[in-house]
């Protein structure tokens, strides 16, 4: 399995994503450049310019191929066809998780905690432009206790599922803002949160060196995967029963070890039995963000050495069966 390497960013990797159809690859760094790409052969699209600094998260919609970034402590609102810049809104500190809902309507971030101001969740309606001529948001959540350092939709758009710094997951309702349901599976930082393709189950990444598998409406905890290292990013197959996780040593420490002992590999996890039966090599360092393909043919992986690799699979792991 040979990958397509990609490399457009001078930075580390903070998050990739396909848009729904998996055409395309969409990748942020730490550097200020956006960049798409055919997933098919990994040529570049083009380039996002005009950020002033690192790009924390992405998002893309279905509907109207609108791309949703954020830079820094502004968050720039792009059209994803043409690259004209629709609309630029403040934030007081850096913004960290961003998303469209379902029907592409509503989006939300979450800020960070720094700087003397507090996490906050904003959502703006997209269908009523003077929220974002005016920069107001139709709802507002305080996070105080513990920032939010990843979140997603919910099924139907309906609340979002956010993970916290201490390892909580919360329910916020997108109509009251209020907390619908809340857990602590977790022992230390949530990194990643992703949901199946039919968005009834979703898995988590923690810093805790495990990720949890969770159903979306109530929350329940079905499986736990451990590894040796802090888990980064974790995403979960839309054909098989297949967890992909990535991560491995912390990139403060990466210079004091080899590739072989930082354990940067991509683990592939059977989700029935929550036993490992695959790993996949490549990276120099740690893995900041890992996502499946729409179609579940392939997978991509984004690192801290700067590199973004595809990776098509091979017959062999079509055939494969695993033994119970």
């Amino acid at each position: 399995m040979r990958p397509i390497l990609l490399q457009g960013h001078e930075r580390s990797i903070t998050e990739i994503k396909y848009n729904r159809d998996g055409d395309l690859l969409f990748t942020v760094a730490k550097d200020p450049v956006v960049n798409a790409w055919y997933s098919v052969n990994g040529e570049r699209l083009g380039t996002y310019n005009g950020h002033t600094g690192a790009v924390w998260c992405v998002d893309v919609d279905c509907i109207l191929f609108d791309l949703f970034c954020f830079c820094g402590c502004r968050h720039r609102f792009l059209c994803g066809l043409l690259g004209k810049q629709l609309a630029l809104l403040e934030t007081n500190s850096a913004v960290r998780t961003c998303g469209f809902d379902f029907g592409g309507n509503i989006i939300m971030f979450s800020t960070d905690k720094q700087m003397g101001y507090q996490c906050f969740v904003n959502f703006f309606d997209l269908r009523d432009p003077s929220q974002i001529e005016n920069n107001e948001p139709y709802m507002k959540i305080n996070c105080s206790e513990s920032k939010i350092t990843s979140a997603v939709w919910g099924p139907l758009g309906e609340y979002i599922i956010a993970g916290h710094e201490n390892g909580e997951l919360n329910q916020y309702s997108a109509k009251s803002g209020e907390i619908v349901n809340s857990i602590k599976e977790h022992t230390k930082q949530i990194n990643d949160i992703q949901t199946s393709r039919d968005t009834t189950m979703f898995i988590t990444a923690s810093k805790d060196c495990s990720a949890k598998l969770f159903d979306c409406t109530t929350l329940e905890h079905k499986k736990t995967f451990r590894t040796e290292r802090p888990v980064n990013s974790a995403a979960l197959s839309p054909i098989y029963d297949h967890v992909v996780l990535g991560g491995g040593q912390e990139a403060m420490e990466v210079t004091t070890t080899s590739t072989r002992i930082g354990k940067f590999e991509a683990r592939f996890f059977h989700v029935g039995v929550e036993e490992e039966f695959g790993r996949v090599k490549g990276h120099f360092g740690p893995i900041n963000s890992l996502v499946f393909h729409p179609d579940g043919k392939s997978y991509s992986s984004g690192g801290e050495d700067g590199y973004v690799r595809i990776h098509y699979f091979d017959q062999q792991y079509f055939d494969f069966e695993f033994e119970y």
